[in-house]
């Protein structure tokens, strides 16, 4: 009787240490998942530190730096269209910003663009022009890189002084619109456009429907006088420096060393060599509106869209 009492004992010992091992095992394991949990936290919260560190301009940030005297840096790239990369919301809201720095000196708008939407240009200039009267001690002067024409020079025409390389592309002062006929093809593949419209002219310049003399000369003199309006802004701009010639708004381009020749800018330059010669403030700081990842992802998505619905029906551009 006795031995089966100390066996159940053994037994009972036996599956108490058992449940005891396994119990320790897991408190173990959440230990160990606590510690690398804990781990993967730090190093992440390490990572966006990291990023903060290296993205954010901690100088723009600090009050005490506001009134460094500095040259204020300001990129136009690209296409000028209201969802691209270059839009007047985003260059002029830098503008701005650039002229109400207590700091800035000067301001560089650095040009690297073929042209674009002759509204957004316009828009542009406009407020280029008031800035300049509103700051008149903060001169703005343009550095144009690869290429400055068409939209591109319709902006820089506002600034104070235009900065070239020698090699850089600048004019093509004109205007175009742009489009395809697909009624030759239409016939061949045997397809019939069947258009509806209420007005005898809402099927302005369609593609798929034979060209209407009517609508072309109507669309031509759209296009004169917004090519007026350019080589006003020219003229106003540029003043007695430029040097007319036939071609010099037939939408022709030239090098950056032959637009000095004929007035369409001033001499060569760089950001680094207007801010410390011309300005006299060699610290360049960057005003430019960057958008993030998600907005430049929308803008080029809208951008495309609209391009694809609305270039059969405007298309005008200054490019």
């Amino acid at each position: 009787m006795t031995g089966k009492v100390i066996e159940v004992a053994d037994e009972s010992n036996w599956e108490r240490k058992v449940l005891e091992k396994v119990a320790l095992a897991a408190v173990d394991e959440q230990r160990r998942a606590r510690r690398w949990g804990i781990f993967f936290k730090l190093l992440g919260f390490v990572y966006l530190s990291v990023i903060l560190l290296t993205f954010v301009d901690w100088e723009s940030l600090n009050p005490e730096g506001e009134g460094k005297a500095h040259t204020a840096l300001v990129d136009m790239n690209g296409v000028i269209q209201a969802k691209g990369d270059a839009n007047a919301e985003d260059v002029i809201g830098a503008l701005q910003a650039a002229f109400d720095s207590a700091g800035t000196r000067g301001v560089v708008l650095r040009i690297n663009s073929p042209g674009g939407s002759p509204v957004q240009a316009g828009i542009i200039a406009d407020e280029i022009r008031r800035l300049r009267t509103k700051h008149a001690d903060k001169p703005l002067y343009v550095v144009v890189e690869d290429v400055c024409a068409s939209g591109g020079y319709y902006i820089a025409a506002a600034a104070d002084k235009i900065f070239v390389d020698k090699a850089s592309i600048v004019g093509s002062i004109g205007v175009l619109m742009d489009g395809f006929g697909f009624t030759g093809s239409m016939e061949k593949l045997g397809l019939e456009r069947r258009l509806l419209t209420a007005g005898d002219n809402k099927g302005f310049l369609d593609p798929f429907s034979p060209q209407n003399e009517r609508h072309k000369t109507h669309a031509q003199g759209m296009l004169n006088d917004i090519h007026q309006q350019f080589i006003k802004v020219v003229r106003k701009g540029r003043g007695q420096r430029l040097k007319e010639t036939p071609d010099m708004f037939s939408g022709l381009m030239w090098t950056g060393a032959k637009s000095i020749e004929l007035g369409l800018a001033d001499g060569y330059g760089t950001v680094d060599t207007v801010a410390r010669d011309v300005i006299k403030a060699e610290e360049v700081r960057d005003y430019t509106m960057k958008p993030n990842f998600a907005e430049k992802f929308a803008r080029r998505f809208g951008a495309q869209v609209a391009e694809s619905f609305g270039a059969a029906l405007s298309g005008v551009s200054l490019r």
